[in-house]
């Protein structure tokens, strides 16, 4: 994600959510503040960054002898399955508040995510 003059990288698993502000509306058609959403377990938010993956090991590191010299080969990552664009429902209590020039984020581990919902753009296609 690029910033003003910065670029912000996200780490590992995790991903980078716009939470849904509040001002939603209940069942009744009363409407929620946001201190009332914030104090539900799960919350919702768009994907706007998403961490390269969970690294994997070479199989070919020698173990026994961590201090020998190692390759410059390329790291290798497990993907997310989230991609941007994505709306996530998450677990709250799993997510680490930022902000970023004034506005507010979640950054969210994969295990704490429930479901993605994303457009099928395979079926316009069609």
């Amino acid at each position: 994600m690029k910033s003003k003059n910065k670029q912000i990288l996200i780490v590992g698993d995790r991903i980078l959510i716009r939470p849904d502000k509040g001002g939603k509306k209940s069942k009744a058609g009363l409407y929620l503040p946001p201190s009332v959403i914030e104090k539900q377990e799960v919350l919702s938010g768009v994907v706007v960054e998403v961490g390269p993956g969970i690294p994997m090991g070479n199989p070919e590191d020698q173990l026994d002898e961590p201090w020998s010299a190692r390759d410059n080969s390329p790291v290798k990552y497990i993907p997310t399955q989230a991609e941007l664009g994505d709306v996530a429902l998450f677990l709250n209590k799993a997510s680490i508040e930022v902000k970023i020039e004034n506005e507010d984020y979640l950054i969210v581990p994969q295990s704490a995510i429930l479901i993605l919902i994303r457009d099928d753009l395979h079926s316009l296609a069609d």
